[in-house]
């Protein structure tokens, strides 16, 4: 089935002072698609997703983003000062536009509606996650850009939040554009990875880039082949719907 593409980055190159960050890297995300960008830590992963929301501007390439885009983005990390006597419901209002899905929806969906009125300096890690994760969803968007989202969050909450990502997706039809270092919770519900180090190394679907050679020089063998064996355990893919629509033999 050919989806719709939301945002292409084309040919990007940047460079900070004389150390060049990233070079001729391209990137899209197409509709109900979920593309996750993985690498060692100051492979310039933040850099491409904040060209792409336009933050930053790239020396050479461009960025495409289809008519009137709708982005949600989810921060790897807030601060607020402790002392700042506000709610999650009043967070959320400051960030919601006219028009735009309910405080009350997007806090059930994410299953945190209990939270609404308790105050921000008060909420767990995990908490904390979810809410900025509805705080990207008040935007209705059609493109969730997620930026490390279990940062702080302990194992099993991480495997909660990476399914629950994946239900949003396919409940709205919206592409995921993500970053995380969670390799073996994120790789069975992306549709690509795209392993990145100032260049692009590798990418394709998880079981390819475990065992591609440029994966194994930058995270280990060790590591490559317990990430194979995760992968290769999910043997089928859905469709926007959440039905499974083609089954893979090992």
């Amino acid at each position: 089935m050919n989806r719709p593409c939301l945002i292409e980055a084309s040919d990007i190159s940047v460079t900070f002072g004389q150390r060049p960050v990233l070079q001729h890297v391209s990137v899209k995300v197409h509709e109900g698609e979920v593309v996750t960008l993985i690498g060692p830590n100051g492979a310039g992963k933040t850099t491409l997703v904040r060209i792409m929301l336009g933050l930053v501007k790239p020396q050479s390439g461009h960025v495409q983003r289809r008519d009137g885009l709708r982005i949600g983005y989810m921060p790897q990390k807030l601060h607020i000062e402790p002392t700042l006597p506000i709610t999650v419901r009043r967070f959320l209002e400051l960030a919601r536009h006219a028009g735009k899905t309910p405080i009350d929806d997007v806090l059930e969906e994410v299953r945190i509606g209990h939270l609404l009125d308790q105050q921000m300096r008060a909420i767990s890690g995990g908490e904390m996650q979810r809410v900025l994760l509805a705080r990207a969803l008040t935007q209705a968007p059609q493109l969730l850009v997620l930026d490390e989202p279990a940062q702080g969050v302990d194992v099993s909450g991480q495997a909660e939040l990476y399914e629950l990502i994946n239900e949003i997706r396919t409940r709205h039809r919206c592409g995921v554009l993500m970053i995380s270092h969670d390799l073996h919770l994120v790789m069975a519900r992306t549709d690509e990875v795209i392993c990145l180090n100032h260049h692009i190394c590798c990418h394709g679907r998880p079981e390819q880039v475990s065992i591609d050679p440029s994966f194994l020089a930058l995270f280990g063998r060790k590591e490559a082949e317990s990430l194979a064996i995760y992968t290769h355990r999910h043997n089928h893919h859905h469709d926007l719907t959440g039905h499974i629509v083609e089954s893979r033999h090992e």
